[in-house]
C-alpha cells in the first residue's frame, strides 16, 4: 500500500504570499513578448521598465502528480498597460483538457478570460470575495483591470498540466480586453487571432 501524503496547512494572504508553498515561479516583462497585440507598446514598456520588471508571480503548493492530488497556489498579477490594454497573465488551456479550475479573487479587480476551441468567449469580472469556476475545456487567463496587484487564490487537479503555446499559436486569445477610456474595461476582438488548434 503506497505512503499517504501528510495533511499540509497553507497560508493565505491577500498579497499572493503562500506560506507553505512547495513552488514559485515569476514572469518577467521580457518574458511577455508577443502576449500583447500591441507590439509597439509593449517595445516601449521594455526599454522605459526594463525586461526584468515583474509582471506576475504565482506560489503554489502540491503532493506530486499522483491521481487525485490537488495544486494550491496564488497568482499575484501586478496593474499595467500597454497601449490600451491591460496586464494579462500568459493564460492556458490544461493539457488534460477537461480539467477545471477555482480562481478566488482576494485582492484587486480582474477579468478571467475564457475561450473554447469550438469558438465560445466569456469575460467575468472578478473582485474580492468573488469566484469563477473555470470548467474543462476552457482556455483562460487572467487580467489585471485595476491600479492594484490583482490577486487570487486557485486550485486544479496536479496531473491537468498547462499548454501555454496554444494561445500563442492562435495569436492570441479571440477578444482582449481594453480601457474602455472611462476608468473600466471593455472588450475588444483580436484581429490577430487565427484560431485555436489542439494537439
Amino acid at each position: 500500500m503506497p505512503e499517504l501524503d501528510l495533511p499540509a496547512q497553507l497560508v493565505v494572504s491577500s498579497d499572493g504570499t503562500l506560506t507553505g508553498n512547495n513552488g514559485i515561479y515569476s514572469k518577467h516583462l521580457g518574458d511577455m513578448r508577443g502576449v500583447y497585440r500591441d507590439s509597439a507598446a509593449y517595445d516601449a514598456a521594455v526599454v522605459a521598465q526594463g525586461a526584468d520588471a515583474l509582471v506576475y508571480r504565482v506560489e503554489s503548493q502540491d503532493h506530486g502528480p499522483h491521481s487525485g492530488a490537488l495544486t494550491i497556489g496564488t497568482s499575484r498579477l501586478l496593474p499595467g498597460r500597454y497601449g490600451e490594454e491591460f496586464a494579462v497573465t500568459r493564460g492556458h488551456l490544461h493539457e488534460v483538457s477537461d480539467r477545471a479550475e477555482l480562481y478566488y479573487c482576494l485582492s484587486g479587480r480582474g477579468v478571467m478570460l475564457l475561450d473554447t476551441i469550438d469558438g465560445r468567449s466569456e469575460a467575468v469580472e472578478l473582485t474580492p470575495g468573488s469566484a469563477v469556476n473555470v470548467p474543462g475545456e476552457w482556455v483562460h487567463r487572467s487580467v489585471n483591470v485595476g491600479d492594484e496587484p490583482f490577486v487570487t487564490l486557485f486550485t486544479y487537479a496536479t496531473d491537468a498540466g498547462q499548454d501555454y503555446q496554444l494561445i500563442a499559436d492562435a495569436g492570441g486569445m479571440r477578444r482582449i480586453v481594453v480601457t474602455d477610456g472611462a476608468g473600466g474595461w471593455t472588450l475588444r476582438e483580436n484581429a490577430d487571432h487565427v484560431g485555436y488548434r489542439k494537439a
